[in-house]
């Protein structure tokens, strides 16, 4: 269904303008208004259609390390953070995270929005800090972590050669006997 944006109640959020090369400390700025492209209930419809399972980057993840051999849980539940993929035999798990939704660090996909900065830092940075601690938790129980951009999946070859240095055991030097 095509909506006409004129028939939107405008969403209204403060901006600060700095008038005739004013600097941010100067007293002579002022507030204008920018209009947000739909309402508050569209936007709130829009963010719950988001998925945290399944998404296009884990699904490629998987197709990628199961046609690598590669067998696994879902999502283990019972683990700090439900890991995207768990491979129970090696104590290993990898988190296949979104640029924006996990604020990597110097990517251009996590750009922090430009409407309700306040909200979305403190959502962002909680978001990173979760990430760290569920990863700290599954360190302190023995298991190994990967991290998986989204932004990596542009070399799927790198990726799958990390994933398999990750997964495969460093190989063992035969011991000589003396």
């Amino acid at each position: 269904m095509i909506e006409n944006l004129a028939d939107r109640p405008a969403v209204k959020s403060p901006k600060l303008l700095l008038i005739g090369g004013a600097s941010a400390c100067s007293q002579k700025a002022s507030v204008i208004s920018m209009t947000d492209t739909i309402s508050v209930s569209e936007r709130s419809r829009v963010m719950a259609l988001i998925k945290s399972k399944n998404t296009g980057p884990e699904m490629l993840i998987r197709r990628l390390v199961h046609g690598a051999g590669y067998r696994y849980r879902l999502h283990g539940a019972k683990l700090p953070g439900k890991p995207d993929l768990v491979f129970s035999g090696r104590r290993k798990v990898i988190f296949v995270h979104g640029c924006f939704w996990h604020w990597h660090a110097h990517c251009v996909l996590s750009r922090m929005p430009k409407s309700n900065e306040d909200f979305w830092a403190a959502k962002l940075e909680g978001n990173r800090a979760r990430d760290s601690a569920n990863c700290r938790r599954l360190h302190e129980m023995g298991w190994d972590t990967m991290v998986i951009w989204e932004c990596e999946l542009r070399d799927l070859n790198a990726v799958l050669q990390r994933i398999t240095r990750f997964l495969d055991p460093p190989a063992q030097s035969p011991l000589i006997p003396q």
